[in-house]
This record gives C-alpha cells, structure tokens and sequence, in this order.
C-alpha cells in the first residue's frame, strides 16, 4: 500500500512519547495510536521526543522510500499552511549546490522538516557553522548531516587546481581533501572519477571534522548524546545515499 501524507510520529519510553517513530518526516498510525490530520506541522513535542539515532534511521529510511520510487504522498500547500506560525525540523543537512542533489528530496521530506544548507562542495565556515548552531542550540534539530555526491564539479575544480573570481578561494577549501588522498592508486585527475569520488569522501569526513573544530557549541552537545554529527555520500546515478 502506498504511504498517506502524513507528519512523523515519535518514540519514548512512556504517554504520548510511547508513540512508535515509523517514516522519516511524516507521521502515521502506529500501534493503534491515533495520528494527527494531513498536512499536520511537526510539532516541539514530536521534535523532543524523538532521539538523534532514531532521525538518523529515519532518514535512511526516507532515503530507501525515494530510490524504490515509492514517496510519502504531499501535498505542499497544507505543509505551508501547517508551518506558518513556526517550525520545528529534525536535522540540518548541509549538502552541495548541485541541482542533482536536493535534500528533501533525497530523503523524501516535506516542507519545514529539514533545514537545508547549501554550498559549492558542502564545506562548513563559521557563517555555516553558525547556521547549523541555531537549527540544533536554538531550533531542537538533533541531526548535523555532512553530505556530498559523486562526480562532483566542485571537487574536480579542487583537484585541477582551478582559478575564477570568487570560486578560487572557495575551492581552495576543498584542497585538503585532494592533498590527503595522495597516496590513492590511480590516476589523480579529476578525469578520473574514481578518484573523484574518494576525494568528495574524503572531503565529507574532513568537513565533519572541521564542525566539531568550528564549533564548540556542536561538539560540546554530540559528547552529550543530545545530536549526531554524521557524514554520508549520495550517488547521482542511482539515488542511494551511503552513510559514512
């Protein structure tokens, strides 16, 4: 049977927390428990209850509905109306720019469920680390997801060692990446996908390295189990995200 729109219910250990989490984003009747109406916003009380590594798996499962071509059906209009006076979404994704690669998407969300931060090659800075401290500290997103995608443009730009306004200093960034898979077999070209794709890998882990170092705030609440900082890579020619 095809999933219904519908927001995510969670789970806890007792009352209304005892509800079972069962789709990412999109809640439904579970356990002879009854579900709130289409187009219902996530509220605070679902975003608490629920723990970093159950939107975790929930994203994964999001991710499995959106490559087996079976999505939560939506309807967008009641997902604005339904978050108009507020929101309260369960992670921060920061992903790349690339038109083949947009988040809710990818891991079937509605509107108001993710944040979703972009930028060339999915580095993180202080503008972009301030961003994810407000959806964790402020907002109550339990989730700091770092993805990249395979054949990167950005990444090959890194690795040609490209040069073009403004583009030149983002991409020196990405360079780190490209200089720690020197020892990679193979061709180092961004001709050469293979290698691409492991200095975009390299580049994800390094970029959820440099979240905990940017921030203090982040780092001090993944030690105390209130969020996950993970890092995943998502495969343009089949819709797949790895999770690393």
């Amino acid at each position: 049977m095809k999933p219904t729109r519908r927001m995510f219910m969670t789970t806890g250990a007792c009352g209304a927390a005892a509800l079972a989490a069962q789709t990412l984003f999109d809640s439904v009747s579970f356990a002879q428990q009854q579900s709130p109406p289409r187009g219902t916003a996530l509220t605070k009380e679902w975003q608490e209850s629920l723990t970093p590594e159950q939107i975790l798996a929930l994203a994964k499962k999001g991710n499995e509905r959106f490559v087996s071509g079976q999505p939560i059906e939506r309807n967008y209009q009641q997902d604005v109306r339904a978050t108009k006076k507020g929101q309260y979404p369960a992670a921060i994704v920061l992903s790349c720019i690339d038109s083949r690669a947009p988040a809710e998407i990818i891991f079937d969300a509605g509107i108001g469920n993710i944040f979703n931060a972009r930028v060339a090659g999915n580095i993180v800075d202080e503008d972009l680390a301030g961003s994810m401290e407000f959806a964790c500290k402020i907002s109550g997103s339990k989730l700091v997801l770092v993805m990249g995608h395979t054949n990167c443009g950005a990444v090959k730009g890194a690795i040609d060692n490209a040069k073009l306004g403004n583009l030149t200093q983002l991409l020196a960034k990405l360079r780190p990446a490209v200089e720690a898979m020197s020892n990679y077999p193979g061709e180092h070209s961004s001709h050469n996908l293979q290698f691409v794709d492991a200095v975009a890998t390299k580049n994800v882990q390094l970029t959820v390295e440099n979240v905990r170092k940017i921030s203090p705030i982040l780092k001090e609440m993944e030690e105390k189990k209130q969020i996950i900082i993970a890092g995943s890579m998502y495969n343009i020619a089949n819709g797949k995200v790895e999770f690393l």
